[in-house]
């Protein structure tokens, strides 16, 4: 994730179109929104939303698509300062495709946020900091978004959105699934950890796999266990 262009503007994600396939969101019984990594395409994440989608399930797919191709412009261990307005910008593109989904019908706890490297970590902050019951969180290779990880912060974040709920029943019981390397040259496996702890912390229900030597990227694997994720909501 080396150094980029930083962006322009306020909201440099919000003109781009972005990708849906599958069935048609207004047809669909649930969805998955899918986040592309650094240098990806919103079309290319798709391709993995088909293949980890049954063919007989009537699952939207829904991919935002970033400027550049890059959420953000530095290391997603860099201060929040450094890699805004990508960073609020790309919150906004997961949110938006979120809502598409919800406008349509289909119920948050029906749609799955998933994501690889860049988008995982963009998946993983937006589930975070919008705590509520989803069909689930998938994120390959990422985690949450900062210089440094603080369970407190998230926790009254959710206290303060919640009203009267506890931060344990912020995301009640959503499962989420994290996967990563143990050497990944991008993703520290504490980092991972942090996640876990955060999205536990908010009543999560967290399955974490470290995989030794992978390095960066998707494996057999996980590429199961998502698709069972999906096929429990198709």
């Amino acid at each position: 994730m080396s150094r980029g262009t930083p962006h322009a503007g306020d909201d440099p994600h919000g003109d781009e179109e972005p990708v849906a396939a599958g069935t048609p969101v207004a047809e669909a019984d649930a969805a998955v929104v899918l986040v592309h990594g650094r240098g990806a395409t919103a079309r290319s994440i798709v391709g993995f939303g088909e293949e980890v989608s049954p063919p007989d399930g009537n699952v939207a797919l829904l991919a935002p698509q970033a400027a550049a191709n890059t959420w953000y412009p530095n290391s997603f261990l860099a201060s929040v300062d450094d890699n805004e307005p990508g960073r609020t910008s790309g919150l906004r593109a997961v949110g938006d495709a979120v809502e598409r989904a919800t406008d349509a019908g289909i119920d948050a706890g029906r749609v799955l946020v998933a994501g690889f490297s860049q988008g995982a970590c963009l998946a993983s902050e937006f589930v975070a900091r919008n705590p509520r019951e989803y069909g689930g969180l998938a994120a390959l290779s990422g985690g949450l978004i900062g210089e440094s990880i603080d369970v407190d912060d998230y926790v009254a974040d959710a206290v303060a959105e919640g009203g009267d709920a506890t931060p344990e029943d912020a995301l009640a019981g959503t499962p989420a699934f994290l996967g990563c390397s143990d050497v990944d040259p991008h993703i520290p496996e504490e980092r991972v950890h942090e996640t876990a702890e955060v999205l536990e912390a908010l009543g999560g229900d967290v399955e974490t796999r470290i995989y030794e030597g992978m390095g960066h990227g998707i494996n057999a694997d996980e590429t199961e266990r998502v698709s069972e994720m999906v096929a429990a909501l198709a």
